[in-house]
């Protein structure tokens, strides 16, 4: 549990099996732990269904309930007055 909201609060948003590629865990126990999550509200799942070449792959989507990632480095735009 603590190895897929440490993966969600460093990448921000993840899919489900990008996680389990990360942490090296099952699928299922990757779903398995974040249902966990999402009952207690540690983190927010959606349902996903994405098309590549006319398949379509079903998924979940994983984001850390309350967190915002960091800003992305660069120039920041000028208030106009």
């Amino acid at each position: 549990m603590i190895e897929i909201l440490k993966c969600l609060k460093k990448h921000g948003e993840r899919l489900d099996a990008e996680i389990a590629e990360e942490t090296g865990m099952s699928l299922a126990v990757v779903r398995e732990g974040a249902a966990g999550l999402a009952a207690s509200g540690a983190l927010i799942a959606c349902a996903v269904s994405r098309f590549d070449a006319g398949k379509q792959t079903d998924s979940w989507l994983y984001r850390a309930s309350g967190f915002i990632p960091r800003a992305a480095p660069g120039r920041r735009a000028k208030p106009k007055a």
